[in-house]
């Protein structure tokens, strides 16, 4: 079998967000059994047929490398990190639906992928705003993942989704919202999978069909992020 073409997607969020159940979801179809705590960075490849059913459809590797650590952690982390930032094609961003702070904190994740010479507990916050300035223009497509949708009751789920919902405009990011143990989320024609591979699928345009491809592949130059205004309640 001829080698494939692949890209390189980062799957960042805080420790405990689900991001490695999330990645065996994806690449094996399966649900993780028993989720451990990741150190360093573990990677995982799925294969993706771009723009499957049209003459353009190819497929290719999609390499998901899930970083571990904490947003708070020490410098040497950081720094550590900053090794699986580099030739990056795409990022998707994870976050606990039942855990504020970890969605609040996405910010403070692209922050330190994007700019990987800044400190995430650097960002100056004013009235409960980020400093805009500091944030970079994204060159890469974004993907915005809650987890545990399970656990939220029911009649709370309208006031999280609500609350949510603006971080896939902020990022200008599609938004996809599910429970990393129950594979049916993801189901082959849902909202979800179509969501997800339109993702994949601007991810391997960016990588191979645009005219700068060959700037999608690191953060060597700081560009700027128009995000919108940020609101906690």
């Amino acid at each position: 079998m001829a080698s494939l073409d692949r890209v390189k997607v980062l799957v960042l969020g805080d420790s405990g967000v689900g991001k490695s159940s999330l990645v065996h979801l994806l690449c094996q179809n399966q649900v993780l059994g028993n989720p451990s705590w990741t150190v360093g960075c573990s990677v995982d490849v799925r294969i993706h047929d771009y723009k499957e059913g049209t003459p353009e459809e190819k497929t290719y590797y999609i390499e998901l490398w899930d970083v571990g650590g904490s947003v708070g952690s020490a410098s040497s982390a950081k720094s550590t990190r900053a090794v699986f930032y580099n030739s990056v094609n795409g990022i998707i961003l994870v976050h606990d639906l039942t855990n504020k702070k970890s969605s609040q904190n996405l910010y403070r994740w692209s922050l330190e992928a994007l700019n990987k010479d800044s400190s995430p507990t650097g960002v100056i916050v004013t009235n409960g705003d980020y400093d805009r300035e500091q944030f970079a223009e994204n060159p890469f497509p974004l993907l915005v993942i809650g987890t545990k949708f399970d656990l939220i009751p029911e009649n709370k789920r309208t006031d999280v989704l609500t609350r949510t919902a603006f971080l896939s405009e902020d990022f200008n990011a599609e938004e996809i919202n599910l429970d990393c143990t129950n594979p049916r989320y993801l189901a082959a024609g849902s909202s979800n999978a179509v969501k997800l591979s339109r993702f994949f699928d601007k991810v391997i345009e960016k990588r191979y069909f645009t005219k700068d491809a060959s700037q999608m592949t690191g953060f060597s130059e700081r560009k700027r992020f128009n995000l919108k205004s940020l609101h906690y309640d």
